[in-house]
């Protein structure tokens, strides 16, 4: 049973100022508790349900650094951001941040990017494709943000992701850079590269102008239907699909 001071605590990760202090995150549901709970990566707590527990002894075993305990659902609800709460929440401790200066395969990009929903999707579109790495600009949310854990599903754990001046990070590579516009090339119609950055821009101003103008190639998604636009993580979908797949 957690104490009232833990329970505050862990409902506290909810926020990033408390995140960033603690440096730790949460991380919720059978499957994503699942895929942090099979990796090495250091646990801090394991809340759960006695059926879950009772399921997963061996991953509890597996982490002696975690504290373990089983609350009912009702003290489940007081601590989860899903409107259906699962059965277990863990509170993991965020590895440390990466410094990466340069890349030499596919690497995404993200300028801005504001909806935790896009963000873990885009994560996990990384995963998907064997991206391995992913660059944030100092303004874009959170990559610990509950909901970017909820939507990334464990593609944290094999995605670097790492923050950085998108600017000087990509003067400074050897690879094209190609913009996500809708003012841009037809994808269908470049020549693909072997590699390169893709960027992908805020959900409503798009890329900004300085990361535009660094652009070796601007490309655009053709539209056929009335739709006005498509959301950055679909669009990040597409674009990937149609650029790393021989």
């Amino acid at each position: 049973m957690l104490s009232k001071a833990q329970n505050k605590y862990i409902r506290s990760l909810a926020l990033q100022k408390n995140r960033n202090e603690h440096n730790v995150f949460i991380a919720e549901g059978a499957k994503i508790a699942g895929e942090w709970l099979h990796s090495t990566q250091k646990i801090q707590y394991i809340t759960a349900t006695k059926e879950w527990m009772a399921a997963n002894l061996s991953l509890v075993a597996a982490h002696p650094e975690a504290e373990a305990h089983i609350v009912t659902q009702a003290e489940l609800e007081t601590l989860s951001i899903q409107q259906t709460p699962n059965q277990v929440i863990l509170a993991v401790h965020r590895p440390p941040a990466l410094t990466v200066s340069a890349v030499d395969h596919w690497c995404i990009a993200l300028d801005t990017l504001q909806d935790p929903g896009n963000m873990g999707t885009i994560i996990r579109i990384a995963d998907w494709f064997g991206i391995k790495y992913i660059a944030c600009s100092p303004g874009c949310v959170d990559v610990y943000n509950p909901k970017v854990v909820q939507a990334a599903m464990g593609g944290h754990l094999r995605v670097n992701i790492f923050e950085t001046d998108l600017a000087a990070f990509v003067r400074g590579a050897s690879m094209p850079l190609i913009a996500a516009t809708l003012g841009g090339e037809s994808i269908y119609s470049i020549t693909r590269p072997k590699a390169g950055i893709l960027v992908i821009g805020n959900e409503s101003k798009g890329i900004t102008p300085e990361i535009q103008q660094l652009a070796t190639t601007r490309v655009t998604i053709p539209r056929v239907g009335g739709a006005e636009s498509l959301n950055a993580g679909v669009s990040a979908g597409i674009l990937c699909a149609l650029l790393t797949q021989s």
